[in-house]
């Protein structure tokens, strides 16, 4: 099913204000997902709303939260969530973030008891439209072991980078921590197919070709990305005062309650280096001289961090962001929520 940017995010926005969010919330959050659909991250597109829905239903996010933020320093400050939902608060955090840098030259804000802010190089993006390099961690679910262990203690922990160019392009990196993301193991069970053995474990903390034996997955590049995970863990956990490790409440543990996650945005405004127009110009060569690299083989072109979903995104502009039928039918419908999320576990078949 294709529809258009307009009609997705109405659709959202209309089902989240009526399991009960707030509708500048829902507006929010709307967008978020949708950045992500329109770009062909659908892991955290229309396909989650469901599950925030219900959530909000429950009573797990807040639904008037009393958002505060506080300066610390002249670059610090902390945003503090009170349960609400994730996506407002990260945004308005980065709001102030971005207002900060433009004003000292950088900017760290920390986002404290907030649920889950969906695909974070949203907020990355926010900050490079306004002429400054966004950064952003947040904390997620324990569903991963640290090498060499056999059962999970971090979560995917992703991490997300975007600088601005001399046009509309931007040079973006948004990752998770581990090999793979969870959704592929579950498009992996649907298909009924083999998963590389690099992806995850099972409970005896063995690797695993088989999707439905999946208890953990593992961290990118062994030891590598388990230090990476423990550096956002630090950073958007411990940094904040606020529950670290597997110490992190499941996205599924309880819907009525609140999930208390953190998110750390870091804002440089170039201009207090080497200078705005210089450095988009080099942002735009850098760019340039990526696409212009000799390609190895079974590739047509380099592309540079980002490119694949500008990609994705000039194709759904044209033709209408493509969603699953079923997540459709559940967006037109009257339906709040199926009550299929609560306490569910998260590696259940």
């Amino acid at each position: 099913m294709r529809v258009t940017k307009e009609q997705l995010k109405s659709l959202i926005k209309n089902k989240l204000h009526r399991a009960g969010l707030k509708e500048d919330h829902a507006e929010i959050a709307a967008d978020v997902l949708v950045f992500a659909d329109e770009r062909g991250i659908h892991s955290h597109g229309a396909m989650r709303v469901e599950y925030y829905a219900e959530r909000i239903a429950k009573g797990g996010i807040n639904t008037n939260p009393d958002f505060n933020f506080k300066k610390t320093g002249p670059c610090t400050a902390v945003f503090h969530g009170d349960g609400g939902n994730g996506h407002a608060a990260a945004k308005m955090a980065m709001d102030e973030a971005i207002n900060m840098a433009k004003e000292n030259g950088v900017a760290i804000v920390g986002v404290r008891d907030i649920s889950h802010s969906g695909a974070i190089s949203y907020f990355t993006h926010q900050a490079a439209k306004e002429n400054v390099l966004g950064f952003s961690v947040c904390q997620s679910d324990p569903m991963v072991v640290p090498f060499g262990g056999a059962e999970p203690y971090y979560g995917t922990n992703p991490i997300a980078f975007t600088a601005p160019s001399n046009d509309e392009r931007m040079l973006t990196l948004d990752m998770a921590t581990t090999v793979q993301a969870w959704g592929k193991i579950l498009h992996a069970r649907s298909k009924n197919e083999l998963i590389p053995n690099t992806w995850a474990v099972d409970k005896n903390g063995e690797p695993t070709t088989n999707p439905f034996e999946v208890n953990a997955l593992l961290p990118i590049a062994g030891p590598k990305g388990y230090g990476l995970a423990m550096m956002v863990d630090v950073l958007s956990g411990i940094l904040l005062g606020l529950p670290f490790g597997n110490k992190v409440s499941s996205m599924y543990e309880n819907l009525s309650e609140y999930r208390h996650l953190g998110q750390l945005h870091i804002v440089i405004n170039p201009a207090f280096f080497t200078g705005l127009t210089e450095f988009k110009k080099n942002i735009s060569n850098t760019m340039e001289d990526l696409n212009q690299i000799k390609s190895a083989p079974g590739f047509s072109k380099v592309l540079f961090p980002g490119e694949n979903n500008d990609l994705v995104l000039a194709e759904y502009k044209e033709k209408g962001i493509d969603i699953v039928d079923e997540i459709y039918e559940y967006l037109i419908s009257d339906t709040i929520h199926n009550n299929q999320y609560d306490h569910k576990n998260p590696f259940a078949k």
